[in-house]
């Protein structure tokens, strides 16, 4: 079954107890990327923190009381951070159940065709026993006259 949310969160969690934020410049996700039923693509994201000074301080028009801009901008990453977590889940998630429909798919199509091979070979030898029956019988009877 794919990850839940719950899942990502705690993931998440434990990235952040590990200094998330603070002691690395981007966390990389590695995943498998749904693009249809014949392809998937392994993609990466990268997700950086909330970071800047002067005019490239993020949220500058915001006003944030009564908690600390950094703390809601820590909370903000952490979020954002675990929903990108749970979608490279369902994306995942969602590549393999194709990958796994058409496997089946196959499987089942080469299923049918040796179905169908060997159907046609156990009808060729009862074809030959029962030919080789009639000659026997018509030589029998051919025997019998002479």
């Amino acid at each position: 079954s794919p990850g839940t949310f719950a899942l990502a969160a705690a993931l998440t969690s434990e990235i952040m107890a590990a200094g998330g934020a603070k002691d690395y410049d981007a966390i990389m996700i590695v995943y498998s990327s749904y693009v249809n039923a014949a392809v998937y693509k392994q993609r990466y994201k990268l997700i950086k923190p909330f970071s800047g000074e002067g005019e490239d301080e993020p949220m500058m028009m915001h006003e944030f009381e009564p908690d600390t801009k950094s703390e809601v901008l820590g909370d903000l990453y952490e979020y954002m951070l675990t929903s990108q977590v749970y979608h490279s889940f369902m994306d995942g998630a969602a590549a393999e159940q194709s990958s796994r429909m058409a496997a089946m798919e196959n499987a089942s199509k080469n299923a049918g065709e040796m179905i169908d091979k060997l159907t046609l070979q156990y009808n060729r030898a009862r074809q030959a026993r029962i030919t080789t029956e009639l000659i026997e019988i018509i030589s029998g009877a051919s025997a019998l006259e002479d």
